[in-house]
C-alpha cells in the first residue's frame, strides 16, 4: 500500500492540511518524520515519527522506510534526489515534481546557490511561501498522488 511520507520539520502547515485531507479522501497512511513533537490528526492513517535531533537524521529515517510505490514531500534537494533513486515519488511544497530527468538540474541549481551564498555574492533563501504556491502544491500533489495510487 502506498504511503504519503512529509519530511515534517519545515514542511508548512497549509501544504500538511491539503496532505490530510488528501488522507481521508484516498484512505492513504500519512507518515510525518520530524525531530520534534508535532500535531497529527486524529487517525489510524496518521502517524508521527520522531526521530533524533541532528543533521539529515529525518531524511535518513524517511529514505530507509519508504518504498518504491510511496511519494514524499521535502523541500531538501539532496533528500529527494535519493527518493527518486529509489523509485518513489518526491514534490516540494511548491508544487515542483522532481523525476529522474529533474532532480540532478535542481541539485546543480542548488549547489550553485549554496556557493553564491557562501561568497556572500546572494544571501537569503527562497521567498515565501505564497497562495499561489499553496494552489500549486494542491494541483501538483493530487496529480502525483493520483499516479501513485495507480501503480
Amino acid at each position: 500500500m502506498t504511503r504519503i511520507w512529509i519530511d515534517a520539520d519545515a514542511c508548512p502547515a497549509q501544504v500538511k492540511e491539503i496532505v490530510f485531507k488528501a488522507m481521508e479522501r484516498t484512505q492513504t497512511p500519512v507518515t510525518m518524520v520530524a525531530n520534534s513533537q508535532m500535531r497529527i490528526p486524529k487517525s489510524p492513517l496518521a502517524a508521527l515519527v520522531v526521530v533524533d535531533k541532528g543533521a539529515d537524521v529525518a531524511d535518513a529515517y524517511i529514505v530507509e522506510n519508504c518504498k518504491p510505490i510511496d511519494l514524499v514531500i521535502t523541500a531538501d534537494i539532496p533528500l529527494a534526489d535519493l527518493i527518486v533513486q529509489k523509485g518513489a515519488a518526491a514534490i516540494n511544497p511548491r508544487g515542483k515534481v522532481y523525476t529522474e530527468a529533474s532532480i540532478k538540474e535542481a541539485l546543480s541549481m542548488r549547489n550553485f546557490m549554496d556557493d553564491l551564498r557562501s561568497t556572500g555574492m546572494i544571501s537569503g533563501g527562497p521567498a515565501p511561501l505564497g497562495a499561489k504556491d499553496i494552489q500549486a502544491f494542491a494541483n501538483g500533489f493530487d496529480k502525483l498522488l493520483t499516479q501513485t495510487l495507480r501503480r
